[in-house]
């Protein structure tokens, strides 16, 4: 669905220069966030609650400065619309953290109810601490 599209853009550009509200607003309560990678990151973050506070908290209190993600495509088909994208920041410890993504995003009623991630999972194991799930 195009609206599907328009909406993940604009979150896009938001996320482009540091501004991760779109994002948070537009997760449904039952989102879930998967990593399809293998190692420490494989898994999935079910519910808002638990994406923002186990997920994403203790990613960002590893950031020196603002985090960015700048998509470099987007292709929507139904429900579902895929981003291409590159993160970019400095960790606490000095490191920078460039990693390249593959996004796979469902939504429904112009809400995320899934958000499939795809990543270069040896540079997040050099330089970032995988965050723990709940009851692993």
């Amino acid at each position: 669905m195009q609206t599907n599209k328009v909406l993940m853009q604009k979150i896009f550009s938001q996320l482009a220069i540091g501004n991760g509200r779109p994002l948070v607003d537009a997760m449904a309560e039952d989102f879930c966030w998967t990593f399809k990678s293998g190692g420490p990151w494989r898994g999935s973050y079910c519910g808002k609650r638990a994406v923002l506070e186990d997920l994403l908290g203790p990613l960002m209190a590893q950031f020196a400065d603002r985090y960015t993600n700048t998509a470099q495509r987007f292709v929507a088909e139904g429900d579902h619309v895929v981003i291409e994208c590159q993160g970019k920041v400095t960790t606490k410890a000095g490191q920078p953290y460039h990693n390249q993504y593959c996004y796979v995003c469902r939504l429904e009623d112009s809400k995320l109810k899934e958000l499939t991630e795809y990543m270069d999972t040896a540079l997040a194991e050099s330089v970032l601490v995988p965050p723990m799930r709940p009851g692993v």
